[in-house]
């Protein structure tokens, strides 16, 4: 209860030396920095620099969200992490790591799209060939191009169905709204399929180790310990970490 009150009084003083300060009171004087949106009278519309840098930060703040839910991303992580659940090597790689691997693949996989949307979006609009509001319609057209064609259609009927949207006659035709929960879905669907392959031999392997142990009355000693250089040997022989990134590579049609 002190702490509290010690921390209502120290923000009461902050407020007050804030407001004695003649430059924080010029700026209320002044008014806050312009939000504002101009109409040139030739059919373009201009924003603030305030207005801008608003934006910006924004767009900043939800960039993990659409690298997570607009990208190959979540099926590469989720395929690692149970990957590495399945050797049992704890906490290797770890999860730093594991991240790295998923940026990189990726933006391997989404280069094609990435150039597409830079080419025929980006480049235009820094030209000013394109206006921001097309560019951004250009390059979202993309991104839901590249989804529409990693989801199922299962999962895009379900959500166009209970959105009520109906059929669409384009990729670009279907909202985000129903286009990103029925990637994600599709994505997670794939992701723990593709786990359940890779869990197969690592299994097997634990279930000879436990029976062995088991036959030569060995039941004190964790089949665990004892089979992870098994299976650590397994996954050196057979070069099993550039198979699974090339076969998850290879799961992903690009634009």
């Amino acid at each position: 209860m002190t702490k509290f009150i010690n921390f209502k009084i120290t923000s009461l003083i902050l407020l007050c030396i804030f407001f004695a300060l003649p430059s924080f009171g010029q700026s209320i004087s002044s008014g806050l920095p312009a939000l504002n949106i101009t109409d040139q009278g030739n059919g373009e519309t201009t924003y603030s620099l305030s207005l801008q840098i608003l934006a910006l930060m924004t767009a900043l703040t939800v960039l993990p969200s659409l690298v997570l839910g607009m990208t190959s991303f979540t099926r590469i992580i989720i395929v690692l992490s149970i990957l590495r659940q399945a050797m049992g090597t704890q906490q290797t790689p770890p999860n730093q790591v594991l991240i790295a691997i998923a940026l990189f693949l990726s933006f391997f996989i989404m280069s094609p799209t990435l150039t597409k949307i830079y080419d025929e979006s980006i480049t235009p609009f820094m030209e000013e060939e394109m206006t921001a509001e097309a560019a951004i319609i250009n390059g979202s057209s993309q991104i839901k191009e590249f989804m529409v064609k990693n989801t199922r259609k299962n999962d895009l009927s379900m959500f166009s169905d209970m959105s009520g949207t109906g059929n669409y006659e384009s990729a670009s035709d279907v909202p985000f709204s129903v286009i990103l929960p029925a990637f994600i879905t599709s994505e997670l669907k794939t992701a723990f399929q593709i786990g359940f392959l890779l869990f197969l031999p690592f299994l097997v392997i634990d279930m000879v180790i436990a029976s062995i142990l088991m036959s030569l009355g060995m039941m004190m000693l964790s089949p665990m310990l004892v089979s992870l250089p098994f299976k650590l040997l397994l996954f050196v022989l057979v070069d099993g970490w550039a198979m699974t990134v090339g076969s998850l590579a290879s799961t992903f049609v690009s634009v």
